[in-house]
């Protein structure tokens, strides 16, 4: 059906620009191997990594990703060929990442968390070539998968490395033991220090990484993020968040994930900024890795901050230096934005994105406070970025009008032309390069977007529609709770009903009777759970999601 008004091509959302901020960003026609060559060449003594101890400069990581590059070229690695890399939030994610695009590769970024079953295909569907992941991994996953694979090249190292601090609040019991079977990586990089691997001549339509989604429904597919989709989306961070040299980025966010891997590493590299690692978000090592290096900008999951402000042990005082905090991942609670900010004087600004449209595809302006919707009491996610127009579509894929709930569906520099060979899947939601995100939400007026939940979330209340958003934040306003997590369950009597699961503050006391109760006092009697289900710890991906299928399935 064509489109007759489309209130969003006009891109209304521009008007909220702060002062001086462009309409689409310039970015220059090359890969990310001549943005890190630029920078490496401009600033060989900065300080890039830090990693407790442990400080590696940027001629130091130019160096090292020659020498792992050239390594990876002798073996048979070329152009073209993936290297999967399954580590935590280590300084050789960075150089891995570095050294394969030097060696004309793309990178797969492997959940260290997966078992056999998901990395085994991970392996198979990218085809990887090459692996590098930590000592244990291999031992525990790697090793029993490598047979009847593509790997040819597999390459360990251990997270001791590049430290001497050896915290044993995270590295008690590991040891660097390189296992049989595999290559050392600092070995490898040892044995052609200052040797520079043939020249490779990458596009910015090249693929840079293969990011996997989270298979939610169904298997997990390979978003190509291109060269061009980082390097726009690295420059957005810098430009949005006005991120200088003089910034500090906690890399807090798994640098497996996509916002790891653009809010942290690609930042880092083109602005270039220091990026502060601390292996695996433990909140009283990442409150003393913010103290001790300064911090001074993040981007993470609300989880990791509510997490924060409950650990033991972890002062106020702490998150002093921290003026730019970005979250994104998960939807955030207005009631857990007023108490961030009573408690560090901050306020978080939301940024919203998918593995699809590599990071941000929008954002709260810095500076700006994000409108709350009065009648569902959504927080809104942002405006679209630089060069991104988003719409609202309803189910014949027509814009609705303004104020209308709908699909989301973005284009732009930052959404990725396909999904790694599967052709059909792209075709269905990818259309023209247009993603159709599965997130149902409304534009207002002034340009602010506003999710309201997954379509696949909503929950059929006797003919009522249920957005499980909704009643979550209704229950972040009750003091007790720490965290919820609203899901559908089969009724009888009303096809599906409302459940809810939280976690309590600590210290803190509710029954779920007093739960149900307080819900109902605030909604729509078909909107408040009939059920509360209070556990310590609500299960969560590695980047701070909390899994609603795990708790539908139980």
């Amino acid at each position: 059906m064509p489109v007759t008004n489309d209130p969003y091509a006009a891109r209304p959302w521009l008007k909220q620009y702060g002062p001086g901020q462009p309409a689409d960003l310039d970015v220059p026609d090359q890969s990310m191997l001549e943005a890190i060559a630029r920078q490496a060449e401009a600033y060989p003594d900065f300080p890039l990594m830090k990693y407790f101890d442990g400080v590696i400069s940027y001629r130091e990581l130019d160096r090292m990703s020659d020498a792992l590059a050239v390594a990876l070229r002798r073996r048979g690695f070329g152009l073209g060929d993936r290297l999967a890399i399954m580590a935590q939030n280590v300084p050789q994610f960075v150089i891995g990442m570095v050294a394969t695009w030097k060696a004309g590769g793309v990178v797969v970024s492997v959940n260290p968390m997966n078992k056999e079953r998901e990395v085994r295909y991970i392996l198979d569907d990218s085809g990887a070539k090459a692996i590098l992941c930590l000592q244990s991994l291999y031992t525990e996953v790697v090793s029993k998968v490598r047979d009847g694979s593509a790997l040819e090249i597999v390459i360990t190292t251990s997270e001791l490395r590049y430290q001497t601090r050896n915290d044993p609040r995270v590295f008690d019991g590991i040891t660097d033991t390189a296992p049989p079977g595999a290559e050392d990586a600092e070995a490898l990089i040892q044995e052609c220090m200052g040797q520079k691997p043939p020249a490779v001549s990458l596009t910015r339509d090249d693929v840079a990484i293969i990011t996997y989604t989270s298979g939610t429904t169904g298997e997990p597919k390979g978003a190509t993020n291109t060269h061009l989709n980082v390097l726009h989306n690295a420059l957005a961070y810098e430009k949005w968040m006005e991120l200088t040299s003089e910034d500090v980025i906690l890399g807090v966010a798994p640098l497996f994930h996509i916002t790891g891997s653009i809010g942290h590493m690609a930042a880092a590299l083109c602005i270039p900024a220091t990026l502060v690692l601390a292996y695996r978000f433990e909140p009283a090592v990442v409150a003393d890795a913010i103290e001790e290096h300064q911090c001074t900008f993040t981007v993470g999951s609300i989880t990791v901050f509510i997490a924060l402000m409950n650990a033991a042990g972890v002062r106020d005082e702490q998150m002093a230096s921290l003026k730019k905090i970005y979250s994104g991942g998960a939807p955030i609670p207005a009631s857990v934005l007023d108490r961030v900010r009573d408690r560090w004087g901050v306020y978080i600004h939301n940024v919203y994105g998918l593995t699809e449209t590599t990071s941000p595809s929008h954002g709260v302006p810095v500076g700006a406070q994000a409108p709350v919707d009065p009648d569902s009491g959504a927080v809104s996610v942002g405006v679209p970025i630089y060069g991104t127009v988003v719409r609202i579509l309803d189910d014949d894929g027509v814009p609705v009008p303004v104020g209308e709930l709908g699909e989301l569906q973005t284009e732009g520099p930052g959404v990725v032309p396909a999904y790694w060979r599967k052709p059909q899947e792209t075709a269905r939601s990818i259309p023209g390069g247009r993603l159709n995100t599965g997130d149902v939400g409304f534009m207002d007026t002034g340009g602010w977007f506003y999710i309201v939940d997954r379509k696949k979330d909503m929950i059929n209340a006797a003919g009522y529609k249920v957005w499980p958003r909704e009643v979550e934040d209704v229950l972040y306003g009750h003091p007790a709770v720490r965290e919820a997590a609203v899901v559908g369950v089969p009724d009888e009597y009303r096809g599906e009903t409302v459940k809810a699961i939280v976690s309590l503050q600590a210290g803190a006391s509710a029954d779920p009777e007093e739960l149900i109760a307080f819900c109902k006092q605030r909604m729509a009697a078909y909107k408040y759970p009939r059920e509360v289900v209070i556990m310590e710890e609500l299960p969560k991906t590695v980047s701070g999601k909390i899994l609603r299928r795990e708790l539908r399935g139980r």
